[in-house]
């Protein structure tokens, strides 16, 4: 158990007042985020939490972790519920049960983390314990736990400050690890006023240096600026697959299209076209493709295609124009393109009538698609979430392609915490992203994470502007998640040595 020594203990005398504070810190925490953007809330949050941590048996700890949790992911993805009850088709208790169970779910990793921090961690140790852990436990759920769900990582909520000045050089969960870091030396400097001047100056280094960081050029630019317009059809999911809608929506997109030939790139969202790619290829896309090679233009389009076996489909991104080829995408999203926990899950949905697609993983190796004269890496819908596909793509690509379709939680905060997600790839490998979805938020970004422009939500518009081909490796793209997360893993073993230590000399 980790002790609390320098303050008085009738402070802590009310538990449940600090099991509220547990709470109240999980949901001011899901504030940092996007749409909300108060990034430093995150680090209050934190600093809140582990100081919630501090005196306690594991079991309480575990308990307070919990709330924290059910605070930060109740909000946080609330949007699960828009999903399955306004276009999932769920019956409003069903889909608040099973919203309530995916909360429930996920709210056992801080848990988890805070179990941890007080079973293996001491006082002396816990300002580099507790980080540790943190990161550690928040890897494993973004990495591994039904095919990774990096939701609510602690560095997305980091990208106006100065922290995101690591990224490029240690990727996401290294400057997540420097927040949690931050939020343990912030709390070492309030309850020990014998360290409070070495930790606040520790804490400044930390926060001047990733400002310096956000300085650096890491690529550069190996062209001039290229022209691209990318259609937002604006189709709610509730109308995207009806048969009355599918002419409509092609004449949309093709109109749309013909309309911005002139631009060196026209990409659409994932999914534009409700149809197979071999029901609309000779009647529909071959003649726009004859179109746009004439003149000059290149079309990245996102249709789904079978396979050759039966029962073999894909979620696919094609380019036609003056270069061909077919990306499959490969990191399913588990209860929308996959079910896992076989058979019961697909009972279960079948019970409450709601249908989801079933598609196949692509190959993880996949020749990289060509448009505009480059090489580009490509990421369908919750992809982006995963930076391994973006750096797998580099050197040889110039840019970024997201296509997505949010339309599945409508006018939610979702669209706007997966375009903050897509901001960091941007940043992480250094090159612009090209995010084109079906009703937002369709977007330029800039290899430092700005937005250059976007498209407003649900207006079926085209957003038309210029992005660089890129050059270059960040630091981070050559190295990837590893050296990162074995330094953090080394880091959790001195802290854990210290217990040892502590434990034996007693």
């Amino acid at each position: 158990m980790v002790k609390l020594s320098g303050w008085p203990r009738d402070i802590f005398a009310y538990k449940l007042w600090l099991d509220i504070t547990a709470l109240i810190a999980g949901l001011v925490f899901t504030l940092a985020f996007a749409p909300f953007n108060q990034a430093y809330l995150a680090l209050l949050a934190l600093t809140l939490l582990f100081l919630s941590w501090l005196d306690l048996s594991p079991l309480r700890a575990f308990w307070r972790g919990y709330l924290f949790g059910l605070g930060s992911f109740g909000l946080g993805v609330s949007w699960v519920y828009v999903s399955m009850h306004d276009y999932g088709g769920a019956h409003p208790l069903v889909a608040g049960l099973l919203t309530a169970l995916f909360v429930a779910f996920w709210a056992l990793f801080p848990a988890i983390a805070a179990f941890l921090s007080v079973t293996l961690i001491r006082r002396a140790a816990f300002i580099i314990g507790f980080p540790s852990l943190w990161l550690g436990v928040e890897y494993v759920r973004g990495t591994f736990i039904l095919n990774g769900f990096p939701w609510l990582q602690l560095a997305y909520s980091q990208l106006e400050t100065p922290l995101a000045g690591y990224v490029p050089v240690v990727g996401a969960y290294g400057a997540g690890y420097l927040l949690a870091l931050s939020a343990a030396i912030l709390l070492t400097a309030i309850i020990d006023k014998h360290l409070r001047q070495r930790m606040l100056a520790i804490f400044a280094i930390i926060w001047l240096l990733g400002a310096s960081l956000q300085s650096i050029a890491w690529t550069r630019a190996i062209a001039e600026p290229i022209s691209v317009a990318m259609v937002q059809g604006s189709v709610t999911q509730d109308q995207k697959w009806r048969p009355e809608n599918r002419l409509k929506t092609l004449q949309f997109y093709r109109s749309m299209t013909e309309a911005h030939l002139s631009s060196a790139l026209v990409i659409w969202p994932e999914t534009a076209i409700p149809a197979y790619l071999s029901d609309v290829y000779e009647s529909f896309l071959l003649p726009i493709s004859q179109l746009a090679q004439q003149k000059g233009t290149d079309l990245v389009i996102s249709v789904p295609a079978h396979g050759q076996a039966p029962n073999e489909k894909y979620n696919a991104v094609i380019t036609l124009g003056k270069t061909s080829g077919m990306y499959r995408k490969s990191h399913l999203l588990p209860f929308g393109e996959y079910m896992p926990w076989q058979p019961f899950s697909g009972y279960l949905l079948g019970l409450m009538n709601i249908r989801l697609g079933m598609f196949t993983p692509g190959d993880i190796e996949q020749p990289l698609l060509q448009a505009a004269g480059y090489s580009f890496a490509t990421s369908i819908c919750y992809e982006d979430a995963f930076a391994g596909a973006a750096i797998r793509a580099m050197p040889e690509a110039a840019f970024l392609v997201n296509v997505t379709n949010d339309g599945w939680f409508g006018n939610t905060i979702e669209p706007h915490q997966h375009l903050q997600i897509a901001r960091m790839r941007a940043i992480e490998t250094g090159r612009f992203m090209l995010r084109s979805t079906n009703t937002g938020v369709t977007a330029i970004i800039a290899p430092d994470g700005r937005i250059i422009s976007q498209a407003p939500l649900f207006q079926p518009t085209v957003l038309a502007g210029w992005f660089t081909p890129m050059s270059g490796m960040t630091p981070y793209a050559k190295l990837g998640d590893k050296p990162v997360m074995g330094l953090i893993l080394l880091i959790l073993g001195v802290a854990v040595r210290v217990k040892r230590y502590q434990v034996s000399a007693g």
